[in-house]
């Protein structure tokens, strides 16, 4: 595969190489290449996981409940070290 690109491209890709970061500027384009797919699958994923959630409706359960209930279990697990520490500010519960 032959490609071309921009001068100011091709010396940023150069540059790269020379510090060190790649071994070649295939090297390099090759990482990019694999960066771009990664971060494609992993955005579609996420949307699938956000389709999947708008299509499950509304939930019925108190969100600040919700979150208890998951402290509570990070804090059992001894997972919540920042998170037990970093809550939100409480906001009333109207039943």
């Amino acid at each position: 595969m032959n490609i071309s690109i921009p001068e100011a491209l091709k010396s940023w890709a150069e540059a790269r190489v020379a510090e060190g970061s790649y071994s070649s500027t295939s090297d390099y384009v090759r990482d990019l290449v694999r960066r771009d797919r990664d971060y494609d699958r992993k955005l579609k994923a996420l949307q699938a996981a956000i389709d999947e959630g708008l299509a499950s409706g509304v939930s019925e359960r108190d969100p600040f409940v919700y979150l208890d209930e998951l402290r509570a279990g990070l804090r059992e697990r001894g997972e919540s070290a920042d998170a037990a520490r970093a809550q939100p500010p409480r906001r009333s519960r109207s039943a």
